[in-house]
Formats: C-alpha cells, structure tokens, sequence
C-alpha cells in the first residue's frame, strides 16, 4: 500500500514528534517547494499562462511585482492572486492586469 501526505510544512513539524516516529520512518521521498524568486515566478506565471492558451501578455511588469511583493513567491499565493486578478481584469473588460487591479484585489478580497 503506497500512501502520499501533502501539506504545509506545520506536518513535516507534526511527523516530528516521537509519537509519529514509526510513519516518519517509512517515508520513503519527500518534497519541498520553495518560495521563487521574483524572475522566477515571472516565468512561472508565464508558463501557466501560456498553458492555459495566452496568446499575449496578461499581466504588467508592475503588475507581476505587486505580485511578488503580497506573495513572497509562495506559488499557492501566486496561484490565487493571479486567478482573482485575472476575474476581476474580465470582469471590468480590462484586456491586461496592471498593478492598480492587483492592489485592489489584494485590498478587497484577500486582506
């Protein structure tokens, strides 16, 4: 029986505990994913975006700093932003997100 654990890092802190002693020692991999740098998840988001079939640039080079800067480079974070950014972009007929529109959306729906 294989059995895959995801989450933050607070369950790797978890598994630490001599209580969990006999699970931890059957882990056989693990992965970590780090924070990314701001050139980084610029090409991250280029990646998905091009992906997901843009056809041109979405987001503003200020637009992708306000992003770096409420994310630290979390791609969970990144992920989020990006998705309400981009519906609220659709949502006012705005053809490219720019840092105005990240910040409002930081303000109204992720403070």
């Amino acid at each position: 029986m294989a059995l895959i654990l995801v989450g933050q890092s607070e369950l790797w802190d978890r598994l630490g505990l001599q209580a969990y002693a006999a699970i931890r020692q059957r882990i056989d991999m693990q992965c970590y994913l780090p924070h990314l740098d701001r050139a980084e998840m610029g090409a991250y988001m280029k990646r998905h975006l091009s992906a997901a079939g843009a056809a041109h640039e979405l987001f503003t080079e200020a637009a992708i700093d306000e992003i770096y800067r409420f994310s630290s480079g979390a791609a969970r974070l990144v992920n989020k932003l990006c998705t309400h950014a981009l519906i609220y972009g659709a949502q006012n007929k705005h053809r490219i997100v720019d840092d105005h529109m990240v910040k409002r959306v930081i303000q109204g729906e992720l403070s």
